[in-house]
């Protein structure tokens, strides 16, 4: 039995996420290319290079719905939806496993009069930070892809300043015609972004790095499975004393509502993204392409040489960029997820009841 409701709390989640991935996916790739955006703080010794302030996040989705279209929006859905499906599977299953361990020892060491046969927030902890550590290393390549498919087109128009710039330092030291200068200066912007799939992300990503490239910014995306299991540990310890009060209420039915689900996802889910945001922010740079800073001061080796220079060059507000965002995002996103979850673990349930009672009835 514990392991037919671990499959379905897999299943559950992976339709789950893909459903909250899809209504959220805009929100998403905007705040991927907010986490993106380099920008110099300013200092007295030096003039930033960069001080172009970033749109809101509703003026953000409407620049790119008028420049890139709809599909703009939705850049890397495709591999975002494997992605979804492949992580909440994973994740699910793993978190459903651990969790009938994690029962099964507590209801043991409560027959050798330990404890309240209860699993503790520890112990929450405990199983959702092993089980969200097995899905990062085994889903973190999709997610590099994600991630450059994104910001692809925030990358190309990086890299088509950085041209004109160089024309026009050229043009001011007099190695360049003010007529050639213009034509070539037209010729580069009447360029259009190269078509970019999921197999061209992955060619790109496997001639820069080789095979390792596919695990970037996998160091903070490990440090961050402490985001759901700050998550899961707000959300069972909620339902646990949700149920607990209805209980020493004498209520009859202590089942919990999709409604109460709804709010005590995204309760949990606001604790653990205000929390873990900077390791967000460093992963989705290591993950991006690196020619959308320009110069080396905005290019990273590794997590460490990423966090130094953003304190250095950006300063502690680089660590929050687009935070507001995702704050949205995230929330609705685990909110939906959890609600969708519970409600196929339920129906999952119900069905293999009457299964085993139509069963019952036929050997009867």
């Amino acid at each position: 039995m514990s392991e037919s409701n671990a499959i379905a709390n897999g299943l559950a989640g992976a339709g789950g996420g893909i459903i909250a991935q899809i209504m959220t996916y805009p929100l998403q790739t905007v705040n991927t290319r907010q986490q993106t955006e380099r920008t110099i703080k300013r200092n007295k010794q030096s003039l930033p290079t960069n001080t172009t302030t970033s749109p809101g996040t509703l003026l953000q989705i409407f620049q790119v719905i008028r420049t890139e279209g709809w599909g703009g929006l939705y850049s890397g859905l495709k591999p975002s939806l494997l992605g979804t499906a492949a992580s909440q599977g994973i994740y699910y299953y793993f978190y459903q496993v651990l969790k009938n361990k994690a029962v099964a020892i507590t209801a043991a060491r409560k027959l050798k009069g330990h404890g309240d046969g209860t699993v503790g927030m520890f112990g929450w902890l405990v199983v959702a930070a092993i089980a969200g550590s097995l899905n990062v290393l085994l889903t973190n390549p999709i997610w590099v892809l994600v991630t450059r498919m994104q910001t692809h087109t925030q990358a190309e128009r990086k890299i088509m300043e950085e041209k004109k710039e160089a024309l026009r330092k050229a043009a001011s030291e007099s190695t360049i015609a003010d007529s050639t200068l213009q034509d070539k200066l037209d010729e580069l912007s009447s360029t259009k972004p190269r078509p970019y799939g999921t197999i061209h992300a992955a060619n790109e990503v496997y001639n820069e790095a080789g095979t390792v490239g596919f695990w970037k910014g996998v160091i903070p995306a490990l440090i961050m499975v402490c985001n759901p299991s700050i998550q899961f540990m707000i959300y069972e310890s909620s339902l646990k004393h949700l149920r607990a009060k209805r209980a020493a209420k004498k209520q009859g039915d202590t089942s919990i509502s999709a409604l109460e689900v709804f709010l005590v996802g995204a309760i949990a889910k606001l604790g653990a993204t205000v929390t873990t945001y900077p390791l967000q922010v460093v992963k989705s740079r290591l993950q991006a392409k690196q020619e959308i800073g320009g110069s080396n001061s905005l290019r990273y080796s590794g997590t460490f040489d990423a966090v130094l220079k953003m304190i250095r060059y950006e300063g502690i507000t680089g660590f929050y960029k687009g935070m507001s965002t995702k704050i949205v995002q995230s929330v609705f996103a685990a909110s939906v997820l959890f609600m969708v979850k519970e409600e196929l673990v339920k129906a999952f349930i119900n069905l293999s009841d009457k299964s085993k009672k139509v069963a019952s009835n036929l050997s009867s």
